[in-house]
């Protein structure tokens, strides 16, 4: 039987109170569990931001999204120790309906077409400067 992977993505609020190297080193913890565990396809550290409405009085946090791919069993854990960890203000996992891999890739692929055609039309710019000015 084949081992079934699916892609997902979760999102975690961590607590920024105890200072830039307490989040920096729970930010570690759990990006680091997730490379441990699953296939890793993209980690975004959003930053310290303002929340929509404050959190155990706390009106900021440092968010992180990890879109990653693994066996079924691993987001029902990850999700534990998410409620467990009180540095961990929110945290949010979701099974995306896509390969997440793919997606990148072909993102990845469109930009490089882009800057191919945006360096094509500043030759071709600088192509007719050049004439002109040899007129």
């Amino acid at each position: 039987m084949e081992k079934v992977i699916n892609s997902y993505e979760c999102l975690f609020i961590v607590d920024v109170t105890n200072g830039d190297e307490a989040t920096d080193a729970t930010v570690n913890k759990f990006t680091s569990l997730v490379e441990a565990n699953a296939e890793v396809v993209d980690v975004a550290k959003w930053g310290k931001r303002r929340l929509a409405y404050p959190i155990n009085d706390m009106p900021e946090g440092y968010y992180v999204v990890v879109t990653f791919k693994s066996a079924p069993e691993f987001p029902g854990e990850l999700d534990r120790l998410f409620n467990i960890d009180e540095t961990i203000m929110r945290s949010m996992i979701i099974k995306l309906d896509y390969d997440a891999a793919e997606k990148k890739a072909a993102k990845i692929v469109a930009e490089e077409a882009a800057e191919t055609a945006v360096a094509a039309e500043e030759a071709a710019a600088e192509a007719t400067e050049t004439a002109a000015d040899a007129e």
